[in-house]
């Protein structure tokens, strides 16, 4: 039977890609701060080498794919915000990667990402390049420095940034493709869930997200969102590699028509 691990699987996108994949008799363990077999806090360095052991353990020491969907998004507190979101996928992507070496044929990693990387202004670089190195002091320090109503907007797109970059840089090395792991990113735009419902309502983020524009008329929901995660899980995405699949209902086109793709110069 297929095995895959999903953070975050307690609510959200992560519940509903659980039942898809569960309907389909995939073997799910669920690794959520509650209501999953793994129960622990990703936000921490602790929760995180629990929840890779634990997981292991149950699975006997390999999986046939992976789903990051662990985060939170505002209001919350930008530190651990950049905690759960970025260093604790982060960690459980390179916890399982020998996990995932040893499946029968390819294994397939969706890491959740989001179209707030592209549309989401003044990203710093710094704080985004000091994720990428795992350098957690000086990524809180950076984001004391911002000090304002924003900085909990700019640790989540930065989080997310992060995540989409990381998967462009590994997924084509021999650690990853060379061993059959095809690693790939989902960026979902405004999604139905428990965390959008409770930034709809900050009084400092709600009109924002209100006011996002959305071509396609309405906020996408966990299921569908699932449903494109079930086909990255898949055969489907055999030839999928380092890919970023923007599933936000045109947002991001709609606000940056033109910046990607483009070409570069040799």
């Amino acid at each position: 039977m297929t095995t895959i691990a999903i953070t975050g699987s307690g609510s959200g996108i992560g519940a509903a890609t659980r039942e898809l994949m569960e309907s389909q008799s995939v073997n799910v363990i669920g690794i959520d701060i509650r209501n999953a077999e793994i129960q622990s806090d990703l936000g921490t360095r602790e929760g995180r080498q629990e929840a890779i052991s634990s997981t292991l353990d149950i699975a006997g020491g390999k999986l046939d794919g992976l789903v990051t969907c662990a985060g939170v998004s505002v209001p919350f507190d930008p530190k651990l915000m950049l905690s759960i979101n970025w260093f604790g996928t982060m960690e459980l992507l390179e916890g399982f990667k020998s996990a995932l070496a040893k499946g029968d044929g390819n294994s397939y990693v969706v890491a959740v990402s989001s179209n707030s990387t592209t549309i989401t202004p003044n990203i710093p670089d710094e704080l985004v390049s000091c994720c990428l190195d795992r350098d957690e002091p000086k990524a809180y320090a950076l984001l004391d420095e911002i000090d304002s109503p924003e900085d909990m907007a700019i640790s989540y797109a930065a989080s997310k940034l992060a995540v989409a970059r990381y998967v462009r840089l590994n997924a084509p090395s021999e650690d990853w493709a060379g061993n059959g792991i095809r690693l790939n990113a989902i960026c979902p735009g405004a999604i139905m869930t428990p965390l959008l419902e409770s930034s709809i309502n900050d009084p400092v983020f709600g009109s924002a997200i209100k006011h996002l524009p959305i071509p396609v008329g309405d906020f996408g929901s966990p299921t569908l969102i699932a449903k494109w995660i079930a086909m990255m899980l898949s055969s489907a995405a055999d030839f999928m590699c380092g890919s970023l699949v923007f599933v936000d209902g045109g947002s991001d086109a709609l606000i940056r028509p033109i910046d990607w793709p483009q070409s570069f110069t040799i």
